[in-house]
């Protein structure tokens, strides 16, 4: 993160302008996207819009050091690739995607998207995706190689017949739930709510429903526990997620909602919270830590053309940028 006082002569220009201003290997893409992210605070409320400036405001630009040229010691960081394969049929890939790529354009999205690349990459324009994972989520994405097995593709989440699961580190140890033993003869834990969806887009969480909610239910387990790890001594843990129903952003704002909020969530996290993990380069870490990390396949009907993945599960690992530090370590239930 770096800092600075806006002067006499920057009143009135917009925030983005003036920051390239004092900040010259700044691109103004990577302020774009930081306003995306609510990475640029103004007087330490964070900001979304090219707001203008005005004289005697402080400014902060929350971005790797890497990107400011010259501007104090020049942090390298290595990116990941944009995906890797998982696996791949006649008619499907599966990839697994690096955090913070979208995997289609939209609003303030800017230029590179996952569905773009791999066109590109594979040459086939025919390309669809099969289901969504948010920008800053990293893990695995579904694609269709044309429409016609994406119709299919699309038939085995109708008959849930896919069954997807992702990992992510939390404050505190969840606790609760109804036990259940899931397709794989996995326990785990479920809790359902109600989700609110505004028309501009915010999510909230109930306990008992509202009018216009949406029935969410979610399954988890601890896989393990990291103690004292967190701000104040707080416990972090890492936990498996199972999405029973799958609506906007539900394990992030059911876990916030139950008092474990993602380490890293700007939406549903503190931001207070968040600025306690650091990554190993020492900067501040930039995404929600949450992966999605398993597909689990049913027995696939001969009649779809994607039965050869019958009763197939694939899983990657979660690459956390958080660093968690603690002097103790004990399995969850899952481990």
């Amino acid at each position: 993160m770096k800092s600075f006082i806006v002067n006499k002569d920057q009143n009135g220009l917009h925030v983005v302008k003036v920051s390239t201003e004092v900040f010259p290997g700044l691109k103004a893409a990577d302020l774009y996207k930081a306003l995306k992210h609510k990475d640029i605070r103004i007087d330490g409320k964070k900001i979304s819009s090219d707001v203008k400036v005005t004289e005697g405001q402080e400014v902060q630009v929350w971005l790797p050091d890497s990107l400011f040229d010259g501007e104090g010691d020049k942090v390298v960081i290595k990116k990941d690739p944009d995906y890797k394969i998982v696996a791949e049929t006649d008619g499907l890939l599966i990839v697994n995607k690096r955090q913070g790529l979208p995997v289609h354009s939209g609003k303030n999205t800017g230029e590179q998207n996952l569905i773009d690349i791999i066109r590109r990459d594979t040459g086939n324009r025919s390309l669809e995706l099969v289901h969504r994972i948010d920008m800053n989520t990293g893990g695995m994405v579904m694609l269709a190689k044309n429409k016609d097995y994406l119709e299919d593709a699309i038939e085995l989440f109708r008959k849930d017949l896919v069954t997807k699961r992702y990992r992510c580190l939390v404050l505190g140890v969840p606790e609760g739930g109804e036990t259940v033993l899931c397709k794989d003869d996995a326990i785990m834990n479920e809790v359902s709510a109600f989700l609110e969806k505004t028309r501009s887009g915010e999510v909230y969480v109930h306990d008992t429903e509202h009018p216009g909610d949406l029935p969410i239910t979610t399954r988890y387990r601890v896989l393990q526990v990291f103690k004292g790890a967190g701000p104040e001594g707080t416990d972090v843990s890492e936990i498996e997620c199972e999405l029973v129903t799958g609506r906007t952003h539900q394990i992030r704002a059911q876990f916030a909602h139950l008092g474990h909020p993602i380490v890293g969530d700007g939406n549903y996290g503190r931001n207070k919270d968040n600025l306690f993990f650091k990554r190993k380069d020492g900067g501040r870490v930039r995404y929600q830590q949450l992966f999605a990390t398993s597909l689990l396949l049913g027995k696939i009907p001969v009649t779809n053309s994607h039965h050869v993945l019958s009763g197939r599960n694939f899983t990657t690992e979660p690459r956390y940028e958080a660093v968690i530090v603690t002097g103790k370590k004990r399995n969850g239930n899952g481990r």
